[in-house]
């Protein structure tokens, strides 16, 4: 399973879901899904979201399991 940071960044840089989905090209619903594990992002998407989150992407997303400190 796929887990991220994206609720605790979103929040962290004052971004709504809709604000964020407007600045990466994705709806309110889609970020909703992504926070919730509910749906994996493409490659793309996840680039432009760590970009937003201004983090690199390992640390924005990881698989279960896996140490996030490596």
């Amino acid at each position: 399973m796929l887990h991220n940071r994206v609720r605790e960044l979103r929040a962290r840089h004052g971004f709504s879901q809709s604000e964020l989905g407007t600045r990466v090209g994705v709806t309110r619903q889609t970020i909703g899904f992504i926070e919730k594990g509910e749906f994996s992002p493409s490659i793309t998407l996840s680039l432009r979201l760590a970009k937003q989150l201004k983090l690199p992407v390992d640390e924005l997303f990881w698989l279960e399991g896996e140490d996030t400190n490596e």
